[in-house]
């Protein structure tokens, strides 16, 4: 880490991008003092910044994707930014859709390979958040209201709900949004990629059917459920498999 002065916050950041030669997206600074100008140019005090180098995963990571997208012939920039021991990459672009993909399955593929691209030569894991129009931020909220909604739906039909498989980051949503919701529980049951949250109500009524599905088959009760929910169809399990790519989103490695 470097300490540059300037008249200026601004000028303190080009006398560091001129000393260090790179460009404002490669350094992280932090202001120290914005500087006085004092009276008639006497007493003024200068501005002060801390500056240190973005370090060479993000960057790694960056300069795959953005390869990538130019193999893939998709109009799309990648920029990063670190927060605390996480790269989070943001994808700019006017193909959003391609890049996100079915409930942000490519978008998990892209982070998957830009974690392990960031992570080569690491002894420590970083991880690797790759982000697109917010569309993180967005599905976090839809998962935390679909958590609330089934939970209502299993107490009120003292009925187990079983969801569609997830991949661990989404399975960790749910089991944090309603780890405090009385009157249920949740459990991840089957393997990845298919593995999936029952929502299990304490007054669950002991049918056979309600845990049919715990290795993943077709349960008889899955079709009623559906027909008489009135819920979208992604918020029940469905006999939909994932493509398995991104399935570990936030580069996780513990199945929840």
């Amino acid at each position: 880490m470097k300490i540059y002065e300037g008249k200026t916050v601004s000028l303190a950041v080009e006398n560091a991008l001129k000393d260090l030669n790179v460009t404002e997206n490669e350094i992280i600074f932090k202001i120290i003092d914005e500087g006085t100008k004092g009276i008639l140019g006497i007493g003024g005090k200068k501005a002060k910044i801390s500056v240190e180098l973005k370090s060479e995963d993000g960057k790694r990571s960056v300069e795959f994707l953005d390869g990538l997208f130019d193999l893939l012939k998709v109009p799309a920039q990648a920029e990063f930014e670190e927060v605390d021991d996480k790269i989070i990459i943001n994808i700019i672009t006017t193909a959003s859709s391609s890049l996100i993909g079915y409930r942000g399955e490519m978008l998990d593929a892209l982070q998957t390979l830009a974690g392990a691209v960031a992570n080569i030569g690491n002894d420590e894991y970083k991880r690797v958040v790759v982000d697109c129009e917010n569309y993180r931020q967005k599905r976090e909220e839809t998962l935390k209201n679909l958590a609330l909604r089934l939970s209502n739906k299993a107490i009120t039909t003292e009925r187990v709900v079983s969801l569609e498989p997830m991949n661990p980051f989404e399975r960790r949503i749910i089991h944090a949004t309603l780890c405090d919701v009385e009157g249920v529980k949740t459990e991840s049951q089957g393997v990845e990629p298919n593995r999936f949250i029952v929502i299990i109500p304490d007054n669950a009524k002991p049918n056979k059917k309600d845990f049919s599905n715990k290795r993943g088959g077709r349960g008889g009760d899955k079709k009623r459920e559906n027909r008489s929910s009135g819920f979208k169809s992604e918020m029940i399990k469905s006999t939909k498999k994932t493509s398995g790519f991104g399935t570990y989103l936030g580069n996780s490695l513990k199945n929840n």
